[in-house]
């Protein structure tokens, strides 16, 4: 595939207010320069994307999606800026008349995954891990999102003349999270100043989704996707020999205990019927051997919620739990609640996924655009809607005649994106930009 998309490169040559309202241009249906528009770009898009999903690379390391994407902005007579964490980049496409500015992002990472789709343009890219030999895949969508994104560039570009206010095209690193040790992701894009010299009025993102059906568009206001964080227990105890246990203290049962006891912090110290909340141990090390009881055991797991205040509260009582469970047992806590941070709740602003869904419906039509229920996963976008009102909605991703229910889920080795997804994602990010620059030009005059 890639002499295709070196060919198209070469023919390229929380809550917060919306500061003006935008207007309904949607209600009159899909604009027709964005049906045009995704006419000329479906054969690039898909080029770039199987081209994107047979080189898939790691959350900082996209040096040659970096290069990319560089590329054929520059093809386009844009200055991008490259290098921004690690190798984020970004560029403005300045329209030829006055109007507001809105940001566009595309996450760029792929994952640890080996990939089994049986795709003639499956990656059968080989790396270390962790200290591990593993394939590297595009199991969660990335590659449709960075070339839905130059798709979209390739149509403002081509219509600036005639273009009310600004657009910042984002394309992020590290969307999965950065390696052990490293920094990564949104955070540090807007740490080495993102926003600084361009703070856009509202930002919008998408994300192709395995559990809606092809054709069909996922969007609700406020929380959409859970905070996630991670936490480490570890529980010290003392060493002696599994044939005397009271000669030492087992933090083995006082390990198993504080599972079992954390297990209350949701099921009967948490309002569920309010806002769901999960709290998971994905990982329990400790001992080496069958007939000695070691010192210590570490628990790690993870934590989601849709709420700051629950968000704390969880946190305090998973400690509270450790120490005194622990206690009960003569053993002792390190209790790292969170142990790093994680992504915040993502949020959509209220007033603006209000203003923008007739945008979504105008290229999907109205029945085709479905409030999913919350998601207990978290993406760091959510660090993007801190700072400006923002957007986020799903591109559903599932062929017709397979059941989404069941189709294997982002992350699967055998995820399977239905193509039509880049055609509806393409529209719908480009008919959310152009109603929202020319709707807030117009309240502007």
């Amino acid at each position: 595939m890639r002499p295709i998309v070196l060919s198209v490169l070469a023919a390229g040559l929380l809550a917060l207010s919306v500061p003006a309202p935008v207007a309904r241009a949607a209600d009159a249906g899909q604009r027709p320069e964005v049906a045009a528009a995704a006419q000329r770009e479906r054969e690039a898009v898909r080029a770039w994307r199987r081209d994107l999903h047979l080189h898939p690379e790691l959350s900082n390391r996209e040096e040659r999606t970096a290069k990319l994407v560089a590329d054929h902005l520059r093809a386009l007579g844009l200055s991008p800026r490259t290098g921004i964490a690690h190798h984020g980049v970004t560029a403005i496409i300045e329209g030829a008349l006055p109007g507001p500015k809105l940001a566009l992002r595309a996450d760029m990472d792929a994952l640890p995954v080996t990939e089994q789709t049986g795709l003639p343009f499956a990656s059968t890219v080989k790396t270390q891990f962790n200290g591990q030999e593993t394939g590297v895949m595009h199991a969660c969508g990335h590659d449709a999102h960075t070339a839905i994104l130059l798709g979209v560039a390739d149509a403002l570009v081509a219509m600036r003349d005639r273009l009310p206010g600004s657009v910042m095209l984002v394309f992020q690193p590290s969307e999965e999270g950065a390696p052990a040790g490293e920094e990564g992701g949104a955070s540090l894009m807007l740490a080495e100043g993102l926003f600084k010299e361009f703070k856009p009025d509202a930002m919008f993102g998408l994300h192709v989704f395995s559990t809606l059906p092809a054709g069909t568009i996922g969007v609700r206001q406020g929380p959409l996707m859970a905070a996630s964080d991670k936490f480490t227990i570890s529980v010290r105890g003392r060493q002696t020999h599994g044939s005397a246990p009271w000669g030492g203290i087992d933090p083995i049962v006082a390990a198993a205990d504080i599972v079992g006891t954390a297990q209350t912090i949701v099921s009967r110290r948490t309002n569920i019927a309010a806002l769901p909340a999960v709290v998971t141990f994905g990982s329990i090390h400790g001992g080496i051997r069958y007939n000695i009881i070691p010192d210590e055991v570490t628990l790690v797991g993870t934590i989601r919620t849709f709420d700051e205040a629950q968000r704390a509260k969880i946190f305090g009582e998973l400690k509270d739990v450790a120490r005194h469970v622990a206690a009960a047992h003569g053993a002792s806590v390190d209790a790292q609640v969170p142990d790093r941070a994680g992504n915040p709740v993502t949020y959509n602003d209220p007033a603006l996924t209000a203003r923008m869904r007739p945008s979504l419906e105008a290229v999907a039509g109205k029945d085709k655009v479905v409030e999913p229920p919350l998601q207990m996963g978290a993406e760091d976008f959510s660090f993007y809607a801190k700072e400006v009102p923002a957007m986020f909605f799903f591109v559903g991703a599932t062929a017709p005649g397979i059941d989404p229910a069941t189709a294997p889920s982002n992350h699967s080795p055998k995820f399977l994106l239905d193509e039509s997804a880049l055609d509806l994602g393409l529209r719908a990010m480009l008919q959310a930009t152009l109603d929202f620059l020319h709707g807030a030009a117009a309240e502007q005059d």
